[in-house]
């Protein structure tokens, strides 16, 4: 998306703007002229993340914006109120606010630990509140007050809780505060609006998720930099500028934007991107509490289809026993405990660690590197090409404990299966 030169002189404070996409909408609304407040934990650079805020600084500058890098970690009140006054001396005020801070944990409510869980509560929706909270005496003051909040659709569907209630409860609390504020602050001319990206976002966050096996079937961080500056170019006074839950692809095809390749990590993979979380529909159940039963197609259906009366995942076993190899082995060298539910529930175990490999129903002989979890259906249409594990995983139809990397791997034996199926 072309820049207008909208944001010229304006002042927007970008909390976890080091990376990823805080910092690309700091870059796209740096070429306008704007200034940017850098907001952000990381002064040093991370043994593993890229970046800090002063690198972000730096790059800000060199696009034709003014930038001022703040340690902030929106948890602290005292941080941020400093950030706040910092950028109100050298600059102004404040006109943009750009909620951007998120901290992600995909795990069930067994296995989460409150300290996880109090983190996602307070650098999610807490955060949001706080840094919304403490510039709006500035952004009331504005002829051009944003507040954007990266954050899903507001959709109460248990489907969308059942993976991961503690992170979904965080999100959603960013949203609700969009909701709110949304309605609070439209006397004083603030925009207040979410945005959400359609697909997975090649970010730091998805490398660790899908241990680097996820980037190419994501975006790049760009489509939502220009979805943000769409946004937030907008005149906040307009009824239609305030109380939307954008997503990326939406606000920019109503700009005029018809390639989408552009955006793509790896254009090959364009028509095999990753959905990311909350976006599109939740698959209908008659039973709410078996949501991870997503489809009512008939196992029977299958089986009379050459599967066998055991089924598709028994003719699915039967098939990778088959298709096993040292290759397989050399190039996996990992041990996997299959737990199968719904129609076709059970146990099975795949050992890739020598010879030619072996596999089985019923427990693992050895302790294995990674326990997976999905429904009948979906665990066939995996192994069968149809589904991706990376997809599966940020969906939520899949559930891994142990070894996530090497759980990835098993990508290798699905496409050597696809030939046979």
């Amino acid at each position: 998306m072309i820049n207008t030169g909208k944001l010229a002189g304006k002042t927007i404070l970008i909390t976890g703007a080091s990376r990823g996409i805080g910092k690309a909408i700091a870059l796209k609304a740096a070429r306008d002229g704007a200034n940017i407040v850098v907001a952000a934990k990381t002064a040093e650079p991370h043994k593993i993340l890229p970046g800090t805020i002063y690198t972000a600084a730096e790059e800000i500058e060199k696009c034709g914006g003014k930038a001022l890098p703040c340690v902030v970690d929106v948890r602290d009140e005292a941080q941020v109120q400093s950030a706040v006054e910092q950028a109100v001396k050298k600059f102004g005020g404040i006109d943009i606010v750009i909620n951007n801070a998120s901290a992600i944990n995909l795990i069930g409510t067994e296995e989460v630990t409150m300290k996880k869980y109090d983190l996602m509560q307070d650098i999610n929706t807490r955060g949001t509140f706080l840094v919304s909270k403490t510039c709006l005496p500035y952004l009331k003051k504005s002829s051009h007050a944003h507040i954007l909040t990266l954050s899903p659709p507001l959709d109460m569907k248990p489907y969308w809780f059942a993976p991961h209630v503690a992170y979904t409860i965080s999100k959603f609390g960013m949203s609700m505060c969009v909701l709110g504020f949304h309605a609070e602050l439209r006397p004083y001319n603030i925009a207040v609006n979410a945005l959400w990206p359609r697909t997975a976002v090649q970010t730091a966050a998805l490398d660790m998720l899908t241990q680097n096996e996820g980037a190419k079937y994501a975006r790049k961080p760009e489509i939502m930099s220009d979805a943000a500056y769409a946004i937030l170019t907008q005149d906040p006074k307009s009824p239609k500028a305030t109380g939307n839950f954008y997503i990326d692809d939406e606000v920019l095809k109503s700009h005029g934007i018809t390639d989408f390749d552009q955006y793509c990590v790896d254009p090959a993979y364009k028509d095999q991107l990753m959905p990311d979380f909350f976006v599109g529909d939740a698959p209908d159940t008659n039973n709410p509490l078996s949501i991870n039963n997503f489809r009512k197609e008939k196992v029977q259906e299958a089986a009379e289809q050459n599967e066998g009366p055991q089924g598709k995942v028994a003719g699915l076993f039967k098939k990778i026993e088959a298709s096993l190899s040292e290759d397989i082995v050399k190039s996996t060298g990992a041990s996997f405990q299959f737990v199968v539910t719904g129609k076709e529930e059970g146990k099975w175990y795949l050992d890739l660690t020598s010879g030619t490999g072996k596999c089985g129903q019923g427990e693992a002989t050895n302790s294995p590197d990674a326990t997976l979890q999905m429904d009948s259906e979906n665990f066939f249409k995996m192994f069968t090409g149809k589904i991706k594990p990376a997809t599966a995983y940020m969906t939520g139809r899949l559930k891994i404990k142990g070894n996530l990397q090497k759980a990835l791997k098993l990508e290798k034996l699905m496409n050597s299966l696809k030939s046979k199926m």
